[in-house]
């Protein structure tokens, strides 16, 4: 019998719906175990309030290292969330606790236990303040990783921003042709090792229609010779082409993925495509790191009618 390495688990922001989508998911057939790293008081809670029943193996971070091949279907190591639990406004009072979350996680990855993570939702707003564009880039500081790349993913068609949650005034300063190389050199490489082949890639321009009124235009001058070059390195590329109908149905079927100048540029229209059904994955870390493609979505807290298929899909990605 072929054994599964773990899929760890960080639950992420206390006052969000993941709790929820986690107890739907759970249900469903999943071969790997999974070792969530979250409060019990907190999920003990939620399971009151949604009126569910969970079986929780609580385990401690030394255990899991002498049973790694060995695991229950659903593991905890529970990390103790000092504030008062009371489900209510995403604040800053949480930090500590989600910190504490992903700093297991990290250990336990740096030991070898598994090389697959997912996170649940996280409020940018308060628990980075400011310190990092996402989670993605907090990511890769805490594993001196260089060279990254934020990838929404959907087997019919995938994106990446080349920039990610950064205001657009800072944009066009932040497009270079080595970023842009960089980017489909991790794509490329990502795709050949998880499905065995060459990715064909699609490029938005920055600008609309890829044309400018400005003396200095970015699409001719930094993406279309980047373009060029990688071309001639026989990479499977081709733009800069106009962000306004590269999504249009006979455009995009010739894509496996399309690499975007900013964020909203191409999010909007996967998720217009595929709503829940895509999922956030980090390329370049020491491991994969899987999040499902939506945030804490804290106005449904405890009204048990939350979409869990990212979710879903996030952990069957991994389960392997």
């Amino acid at each position: 019998m072929k054994n599964y390495k773990p899929i760890i688990i960080v639950a992420g922001e206390p006052n969000s719906i993941f709790f929820e989508i986690f107890f739907k998911v759970i249900k469903k057939k999943i071969k790997s175990p999974i070792i969530l790293i979250a409060s019990k008081q907190l999920i003990l809670k939620q399971a009151k309030i949604l009126k569910k029943k969970i079986n929780l193996n609580t385990i401690s971070e030394t255990e899991i290292l002498k049973k790694v091949d060995n695991l229950k279907k659903i593991n905890l190591i529970n990390v103790n969330f000092e504030q008062k639990i009371a489900f209510d406004k995403i604040t800053a009072k949480s930090n500590n606790y989600i910190t504490n979350c992903f700093n297991v996680a990290l250990k336990l990855l740096k030991h070898g236990v598994s090389d697959k993570l997912i996170n649940g939702p996280i409020s940018k707003k308060t628990f980075l303040k400011n310190r990092y564009n996402g989670i993605t880039e907090y990511l890769a500081d805490k594993t001196n990783t260089k060279k990254f790349a934020m990838i929404i993913y959907n087997k019919n068609l995938s994106v990446c921003p080349l920039t990610t949650h950064v205001p657009i005034k800072y944009v066009s300063k932040m497009i270079h042709k080595l970023e842009i190389i960089d980017k489909v050199k991790l794509i490329d490489n990502f795709w050949k090792k998880e499905f065995g082949k060459q990715v064909k890639i699609g490029v938005t321009g920055l600008n609309p229609h890829c044309e400018s009124i400005d003396i200095f235009n970015e699409d001719k001058n930094i993406i279309l010779p980047t373009i060029k070059k990688l071309k001639e390195l026989e990479y499977n590329i081709h733009g800069p082409s106009a962000a306004d109908t590269i999504f249009l149905k006979n455009n995009r079927k010739k894509f496996d993925l399309i690499i975007g100048m900013y964020h909203d540029q191409v999010l909007t229209p996967i998720k217009t495509l595929f709503e829940y059904d895509a999922i956030n994955i980090t390329i370049g870390l020491p491991f994969i790191r899987v999040s499902p493609d939506h945030g804490p979505n804290q106005s449904m807290l405890g009204k048990n009618k939350s979409n869990y298929l990212s979710l879903l899909n996030s952990i069957k990605f991994l389960d392997y």
